[in-house]
């Protein structure tokens, strides 16, 4: 299905009013693209400190409304009005007219996820990419659809070059908040073992489903629902959490009900400053910190709980 959309920059301490005209003036809805407070409403809202670069370096000064109409609407006579009131209510503004599709919105983030090496010994192969594997790399097939986790973020490529360091053979291996299943999967390819990602939303659940088939790994790989204490069981050889901050904090203190002796716990997607909190929640509850890597603003870790220090297993 194809709509027009209508794309109207204004200043962000006009949006209230702008919104309110464009709202007299579109059919099928608008959406505001308003980047001012990223990081308080990020905090405040999804208590994450999770943001992408890319948009850390968007305009705060100014907002965009988008507005959608079916193909056959008179849109010129919606621009006229718009013009009319914005102009009378003062408000500077920049309007642009584009024809877009379903699918356009579906796929079009498609063109930037290409296959990544990461570390020694893996690529992340995107499904419609072809790879020519001169160097024997483990390749991770991936569509990452709407999850988080490609392998280009840093705080996914750290946790993948720690897990490559982690990961012993026939370890078995817990990914909380698994996402895409990333991490699952290049921990079943490193360790030969048996892996478990769990996650609370269903949409990455499905999708994490889908690339554990795609990789040919649904006898080694196991994708659950929910909260991690709900529907995980047993015990395990490595946890790994690319999350946020608090998240991390959070599971500091119950991990160790998940660990088998000699465990290891992996974080990431930690910002840089929270990075001596996040420190200190390992310290405080057993964790020593064996690795510590770094790129432009996230930390990740790679820890022991230091009462289990032998490489027995139970």
């Amino acid at each position: 299905m194809e709509w027009t959309e209508l794309r109207i920059r204004v200043p962000t301490a006009q949006l209230e009013t702008a919104s309110a005209i464009a709202g007299m003036a579109v059919s099928r809805g608008f959406y505001v693209e308003d980047y001012s407070d990223l990081e308080a409403g990020a905090r405040e809202i999804a208590h994450i400190d999770l943001i992408d670069e890319t948009l850390r370096a968007r305009d705060r000064t100014h907002a965009t409304l988008h507005l959608y109409f079916d193909v056959d609407e008179n849109v010129a006579e919606a621009r006229a009005y718009l013009d009319a009131r914005l102009s009378a209510a003062g408000i500077s503004y920049d309007v642009e007219t584009d024809r877009v599709r379903d699918a356009d919105w579906a796929d079009n983030w498609k063109r930037y996820f290409k296959c990544t090496e990461v570390g020694r010994s893996l690529v992340i192969r995107p499904s419609w990419e072809p790879y020519e594997n001169r160097e024997g790399r483990k390749v991770l097939t991936l569509d990452p659809g709407a999850a988080f986790g490609t392998g280009t973020h840093a705080t996914t490529s750290l946790c993948l070059e720690l897990l490559e360091d982690a990961c012993r053979p026939c370890d078995r291996v817990l990914d909380v908040g698994t996402g895409s299943g990333i991490l699952s999967i290049a921990a079943a390819l490193l360790s030969g073992g048996q892996a478990v990602g769990v996650d609370i939303d269903p949409l990455a659940v499905r999708v994490a489903r889908e690339n554990v088939e795609r990789n040919g790994l649904s006898d080694r790989v196991t994708v659950l629902q929910g909260d991690l204490t709900d529907c995980v069981t047993g015990r395990f050889d490595l946890i790994c959490a690319n999350l946020v901050a608090d998240l991390v904090i959070d599971l500091c203190p119950g991990l160790s009900d998940f660990l088998l002796p000699g465990g290891r716990f992996l974080c990431s997607g930690v910002i840089d400053d929270r990075a001596a909190e996040v420190e200190a929640a390992l310290t405080a509850n057993g964790y020593e910190i064996q690795a510590r890597r770094q790129r432009d603003c996230w930390f990740a870790y790679l820890t022991t709980r230091r009462e289990l220090c032998s490489n027995s297993k139970n």
